[in-house]
């Protein structure tokens, strides 16, 4: 049966369509808009595409501008993937059409999985937002919402086909800090803007509707929150690039970009300040600072390493039996751990306790930044080993400074206030590998400016030249 539906449209917007320039009123006219097929019964209200070839789902008909972005999505190309993949099974095409995966039905024989129906190929908008024939048919009545949580009980959200041991997106990312939920500082309003998802989306200027936009309890960074459900401008569907060298624009330094230098009004060191120390913009200039060689900003904050934070925290590779080869787990890089522990079977895991020589650096090689894992491990313990002798020289010398000289509210950073902070900064696991060269200097010019000041003398035995950046 084929349905007929019409919608109103400023008679401005039809003169457009038809090139009538001269028609500039705005009334409103009530016009058709294509018909659809009265879904099969056991489709249980998806609906599916209108046509199929020109990627239209029924809600294209109305929602033009988010399918005309979706169309563009590997999501809109999901069942040709599949196909074209070489592992087509039954087992594979709920993941990839139209039916309960992704939203809150929990009937498994809906849409594609019910009929067969080429009309429900890819996973199109009714996919996330559950089926759409009842808005259709009382658009006042109900609105199809996609959910904001990623299901890692499997019953909805991305995490229902984005898992398993080819695609274990959800696995992963349930066990990183992105997923974590606790009261604070996500209750803090003045936190939410990078600590709770609808407190960043807000602050990211994303207005959609979602389930879960009135919930009282904290939600956590989930995948929408990083990555467009519709539009594919950026790589992997993110909402921001990866690939920029700015904190107001790339998507990780948008949040890990605050306290990078210090506040007068705050008595609390480094916070969030990977971002500019990647770019070489982050720590207490001691008085006539200058970087006194070649490389400020890291090999990792260059071209080099073109998805500068992404490059070394999302990095993905596969684990196999090192007995015989065969495929064990595709790792995401959604632990967000640039460097992580190991398991038995070789998989990465959230236990930060291990030795470096049980830790990975995969990452560093696939990044480009290094020849080999081995390499990486090698810088990685030079420079850890060097940072942690200048943090011990500045701890013995910020013993001797009188106390009168931290103070919080002043509107003033003391030398040692100063000196304190990029303390801070080098303890920082990060500093080893963000921008060791910047952290090295601000150091040494610390500890020479803290001898100055403070009329102190620095222990025998530690060079105060800047051993790690070879053209100083």
């Amino acid at each position: 049966m084929r349905s007929r539906r019409s919608r109103v449209v400023p008679i401005g917007y039809m003169a457009a369509v038809t090139a009538l320039a001269a028609c500039v009123r705005t009334e409103q006219v009530l016009v058709d808009i294509p018909n659809y097929d009265d879904p099969p019964t056991a489709a249980q209200g998806f609906l599916g595409y209108t046509n199929s070839e020109s990627k239209t789902p029924v809600c294209g008909n109305c929602h033009v501008g988010q399918n005309a972005e979706w169309k563009n999505t590997r999501h809109a190309q999901a069942w040709a993937d599949l196909q074209a993949s070489g592992n087509a099974t039954a087992a594979c095409e709920n993941c990839h059409s139209v039916g309960a995966k992704g939203n809150k039905v929990t009937d498994v024989l809906v849409g594609y999985a019910a009929t067969k129906d080429k009309r429900y190929e890819d996973v199109q908008c009714e996919s996330c937002h559950g089926p759409g024939l009842e808005h259709v048919t009382n658009p006042d009545a109900t609105q199809p919402l996609a959910t904001l949580l990623v299901g890692t009980e499997l019953t909805s959200g991305c995490g229902e086909c984005h898992q398993g041991t080819h695609t274990p997106f959800v696995e992963e990312w349930s066990q990183s800090r992105h997923a974590a939920v606790g009261t604070s500082p996500q209750s803090r309003v003045e936190c939410q803007p990078c600590h709770e998802a609808r407190g960043i989306l807000a602050a990211w200027g994303v207005k959609a509707n979602y389930l879960e936009k009135d919930q009282t309890a904290p939600i956590p960074i989930t995948c929408p929150v990083c990555h467009d459900p519709h539009d594919p401008t950026n790589a992997h569907q993110l909402r921001f690039p990866i690939n920029v060298a700015n904190v107001e624009v790339n998507l990780c330094m948008k949040c890990h970009h605050n306290r990078s230098i210090p506040d007068p009004n705050s008595s609390r060191g480094p916070h969030s300040p990977q971002g500019p120390l990647l770019l070489g913009e982050a720590g207490w200039q001691p008085p006539g600072f200058a970087y006194p060689g070649t490389k400020i900003v890291a090999t990792h904050g260059t071209q080099a390493n073109p998805e500068l934070c992404a490059g070394c925290h999302v990095s993905n590779f596969d684990v196999t039996d090192p007995a015989t080869g065969t495929f064990v787990f595709h790792a995401t890089g959604h632990l967000f751990n640039a460097i992580p522990c190991l398991d038995a079977q070789g998989k990465p895991t959230t236990d930060d306790s291990c030795q470096l020589s049980e830790r990975t650096f995969k990452a560093c090689a696939v990044s480009g930044c290094h020849g080999s894992d081995v390499a990486a491990r090698s810088a990685f313990i030079v420079t850890r080993g060097r940072l942690d002798d200048l943090v011990v020289t500045a701890n013995a010398l910020l013993a001797q400074v009188p106390a009168s000289e931290f103070k919080t509210g002043d509107d003033l950073i003391t030398v040692g206030e100063g000196a304190k902070f990029n303390v801070g900064l080098a303890n920082m696991d990060g500093s080893t590998v963000h921008n060791p060269f910047l952290v090295e200097a601000l150091m040494t010019a610390s500890i020479k400016e803290l001898m100055t000041t403070y009329g102190l003398s620095a222990p025998s035995g530690i060079s105060l030249q800047n051993l790690l950046d070879p053209g100083t």
